[in-house]
């Protein structure tokens, strides 16, 4: 199969969505799939308002074109609704090539947290941008019911997994974690007003807290928070150890449509401790035993009283925790994303055909 992914969000970026779009051309092109990749790296870029190390390809139409022009591919994925995607959009339009979609950011809430205006006014221009996808990729079947709801039927269950040789509990203690007084609650990922880390470092708990990535609200947070430890970015065996020398994982966003760092810190032997909305809930569960309530033990807790949920995430299973993370599967997401692709290019196939 030769496929296109076109992306508006890649390296240098550290996020979910690149690294999950990373992990999986890695999967493909290991099974033969034949990959072009078009990112922000091939255009002039101009940096996000408010958040410059987010960089937005400059009037990519063309580029986009030529290069899928130059490609050929069978069926190309949109990854995501920035310039590259919407013009990647156009021309699968115009050359009735097949595409399938994915939604990674739930953009109207960030949007709304951003300008003050109602996510509503946002989500007719997701519908428009979606309608002529043959399958819109969501991670979790939450997701899957939301998008329904705003007319987003075409969706189809792609997962996340964990690298297991590097996400697991033996780890030595991070060594700026580890004279910290106890209980270390931390938290990874963009430090950015749409995560709601002042949720975190407002609660009125005992211990130390740890905040792990980069971000536009880093140095506001940092000055504001003096008593928070910040640690900036951290990757690989470093990011693993702190996450083991954590003694509860907390997960402050409403936004996130997944939360991968979540399944990193289950998989390090992490309970987590969030509220209890659309990725939490398909991970954590209502009742801390996974979404279909069926683990033997307690993972972690779910609740509107965030401090609340990160004194009762104490006291959860670390063995446990440790399973559960362990079972999510690259490979099984990989899976995923291939039969959704396949469905699209098969469902073409049988309309020319007709």
């Amino acid at each position: 199969m030769r496929l296109a992914i076109c992306t508006d969000a890649w390296h240098p970026q550290v996020n979910g969505v690149v690294r999950t779009l990373s992990t999986t051309v890695e999967g493909l092109t290991a099974r033969g799939h034949s990959v072009e990749l078009v990112t922000p790296t091939q255009f002039r870029t101009i940096g996000l308002p408010g958040y410059s190390e987010i960089r937005l390809a400059l009037a990519p139409r063309f580029g986009v074109r030529r290069a899928l022009h130059a490609f050929a591919p069978d069926v190309v994925h949109i990854a995501t609704e920035g310039p590259i995607g919407w013009s990647a959009r156009r021309w699968c339009k115009d050359k009735g090539v097949p595409f399938t979609s994915a939604f990674h950011t739930r953009f109207p809430d960030y949007a709304a947290v951003r300008t003050g205006l109602s996510p509503a006014r946002f989500w007719p221009l997701m519908r428009h941008f979606h309608a002529a996808s043959a399958a819109v990729l969501v991670s979790t079947p939450t997701l899957a019911a939301e998008l329904a709801g705003y007319g987003m039927t075409r969706t189809r269950l792609w997962s996340r997994g964990i690298d297991q040789t590097v996400f697991h509990p033996c780890h030595d203690p991070h060594p700026a974690l580890r004279n910290l007084p106890r209980p270390i609650m931390l938290n990874v990922g963009r430090v950015a007003v749409e995560k709601n880390l002042t949720a975190f470092l407002d609660a009125d708990v005992a211990g130390s807290k740890v905040v792990v990535g980069d971000g536009p609200d880093l140095a506001t947070l940092r000055a504001r928070y003096p008593q928070a430890t910040f640690l900036g970015g951290l990757s690989g065996m470093a990011l693993a150890s702190a996450y083991a020398s954590a003694d509860v994982f907390v997960f402050p966003s409403r936004t996130d449509t997944f939360g991968l760092v979540m399944i990193e810190a289950l998989a390090c032997g992490v309970p987590v401790a969030a509220y209890p909305v659309a990725g939490p809930l398909d991970i954590i569960g209502r009742e801390g035993r996974g979404p279909d309530n069926a683990l033997p033990m307690r993972v972690g807790v779910l609740d509107d009283d965030l401090a609340d949920a990160i004194s009762r995430a104490l006291r959860c299973d670390r063995q446990g925790a440790a399973a559960c993370g362990a079972g999510y599967s690259w490979e099984r997401a990989t899976d995923q994303f291939i039969a959704a692709i396949s469905e699209a290019l098969v469902t073409r196939t049988v309309a020319l055909a007709a």
